[in-house]
C-alpha cells in the first residue's frame, strides 16, 4: 500500500492498494494541477520512479531523499564489510577470530552513545584488530553524523565523505559514494528542508497496528478507511448522533 502524510499537520491525506508510478499517479490526478503547483517539498525514499513522478507532476516542488534511508545504505555497506571479513577468518582457520566478528554486529550498528559497557569493549577489539573493518565502521558514523547537520554546511561535509569513501578501497563503500553522488541532489534538499520520512514510517507502524482489526476482510479499502479516520483526522458524523 502506498501512503501520502502532511508533514505540516502529520495527518494521512492519501492511500491506496499497490506501489509503483501508476499508483502515484492517481494522487498526484485526484489532486490535480492547480494544488500540485503549491507542492514546495516532497520527502520519500530514493526510488528513480517516485522522484521521476514528482518532478514530472509537481513542478515547483524540491524532492528530499530521506536522511534515514541514506543511513539505512550505510549499515549495510558496514554490515557487508564485517561479513567479509568473518568470512576471511572462518576459511582461514581463524574460529575464534570469527566467532568475535561475528558477535561484534550491534556494537559496530549502534550510535556510540547507545552502546553498553561490553558492546564498547567489542568496539575497541574491533579498532585493535581489524584496521579495514574499523574504517569501514568510521565511515559509517562520520555519514550518520553529518546527516545531522541542517544547513549549507552539510554540502562541504557531504562532498568531503564522498571523497574519503572513494579512497577507502572498500568496494561496498566506494559503491555507496557513487549512489550519494548520484542522489546528491535530494539528500541535500532533505537536510536544507529538514525533512525525512520520519512520519511516514510513524503512520505505516499505525496502519501495521490497524491490520489486525481489519483481519478478515478481503478488500483493502477497508484497511484504508480505518487508516482515514485513525490518521486522518476525518469525522464523519455517526447514526445515532
Amino acid at each position: 500500500m502506498m501512503i501520502v502524510v502532511d508533514h505540516r499537520t502529520g495527518r494521512l491525506v492519501w492511500a491506496k492498494a499497490g506501489h509503483d508510478r501508476a499508483t502515484l499517479e492517481v494522487f498526484f490526478d485526484l489532486l490535480g494541477e492547480e494544488r500540485c503547483a503549491r507542492i514546495r517539498a516532497v520527502s520519500c525514499d530514493a526510488a528513480g520512479w517516485i522522484g521521476d513522478t514528482i518532478t514530472a507532476r509537481c513542478a515547483s516542488a524540491v524532492v528530499c531523499i530521506d536522511p534515514f534511508h541514506v543511513a539505512a545504505w550505510a549499515s549495510d555497506a558496514l554490515d557487508e564489510v564485517r561479513r567479509e571479513t568473518w568470512n576471511e577468518a572462518r576459511h582461514g582457520g581463524m574460529k575464534a577470530h570469527a566467532r568475535d566478528l561475528k558477535g561484534a554486529r550491534y556494537a559496530l550498528w549502534k550510535n556510540p552513545e547507545d552502546l553498553t559497557s561490553r558492546q564498547q569493549a567489542k568496539l575497541a577489539w574491533v579498532a585493535k584488530v581489524n584496521k579495514r573493518l574499523y574504517r569501514a565502521y568510521l565511515l559509517k558514523e562520520q555519514l550518520r553524523m553529518i546527516l545531522h547537520v541542517k544547513n549549507a554546511d552539510a554540502i562541504g561535509m557531504l562532498q568531503k565523505w564522498i571523497a574519503w569513501a572513494q579512497r577507502s578501497q572498500i568496494p561496498s563503500f566506494v559503491e555507496l559514494a557513487r549512489r550519494i553522488g548520484k542522489n546528491m541532489k535530494g539528500i541535500l534538499q532533505a537536510l536544507l528542508n529538514n525533512l525525512s520520512n520520519g512520519l511516514i514510517e510513524s503512520t505505516n507502524t499505525k496502519i501495521r497496528l490497524l491490520t489486525r482489526v481489519a483481519y478478515g476482510f478481503k478488500d483493502p479499502d477497508h484497511l484504508i478507511a480505518l487508516a482515514y479516520l485513525d490518521r486522518g483526522g476525518h469525522r464523519p458524523p455517526l447514526p445515532g448522533r
